[in-house]
């Protein structure tokens, strides 16, 4: 499996994936908003995009799908539940499908609902596993709830699918704010030197070369990953006494997903 970042440069600070067969060529394309943009970088490695994938339901992640299909005919692969919303899908999977690319290539569609009902990350089916996670995870961060999701239906994502990931996964995330990100989590612990450390090192780090970070590097610095950090818990008692001195983990979540609407 070959992945190819692609860097919109938008000011979503979108990231588009192409996801190809070494052996064939054959490629999919994830969120091709800058639907000519990955059509160069196909072009430039010799690459066919023969099928779409869009993790959810957004104009900013389906908003390429028709410029990509007339020029490729590809396919457009989206959640079942999503397919009244996105024109023209051939093809709506749910939890456990598999979608193929070229020979070699499988990845498994997770079903994630939170950031709206209708979202799908990608599971590669390597040594390695990849996550292509769309508005779900972000890097440091976690998808908002604000246009058809739900934040106790993401808390259950996390912790029933994304928290059982190997740690070696590696996190293809659909925007890029990892700074901000790191921010909020040295907000919310400031005592997470991890986090201060890597926001010295990437502060400046220009998207289109993105750190791309592993499940365990998530963990060490994802505030929604770090629900039983005592920092964490302490900080958020100060503005939300009623959580009590054991707050339970979705009690948490909920809270710092609250705060991270208005930070």
């Amino acid at each position: 499996m070959i992945v190819e970042q692609v860097w919109t440069g938008n000011a979503y600070r979108n990231f588009n994936y192409l996801v190809a067969c070494p052996e064939t060529g054959d490629a999919l394309a994830i969120d091709p908003l800058e639907y000519q943009k990955c059509l160069a970088a196909a072009k430039k490695h010799g690459w066919t995009i023969t099928q779409i994938l869009n993790t959810h339901e957004h104009g900013d992640h389906t908003g390429g799908n028709k410029g990509m299909v007339k020029a490729t005919g590809a396919s457009i692969i989206a959640h079942a539940n999503a397919k009244d919303r996105i024109p023209n899908v051939t093809r709506g999977v749910g939890a456990g499908d598999v979608i193929k690319v070229g020979e070699t290539v499988d990845l498994e569609c997770l079903d994630t609902p939170g950031h709206t009902m209708s979202h799908i990350c990608l599971l590669s089916k390597t040594d390695q596993p990849a996550l292509f996670s769309g508005d779900t995870l972000f890097n440091a961060g976690a998808g908002n709830c604000h246009n058809g999701g739900h934040p106790g239906e993401l808390y259950d994502t996390f912790e029933n699918q994304l928290e059982k990931l190997p740690d070696d996964t590696l996190i293809y995330p659909g925007h890029d704010y990892l700074i901000n990100n790191l921010q909020f989590t040295l907000d919310r612990e400031p005592d997470n030197e991890t986090a201060r450390q890597m926001l010295t090192d990437y502060g400046n780090q220009d998207p289109a070369d993105a750190l791309v970070m592993t499940l365990t590097q998530e963990r060490e610095v994802n505030t929604f990953f770090r629900l039983d950090s005592l920092s964490v818990i302490a900080r958020l008692q100060e503005q939300f006494p009623e959580i009590g001195d054991n707050p339970d983990a979705r009690s948490v979540f909920l809270k710092l997903r609250e705060l991270r609407n208005t930070w």
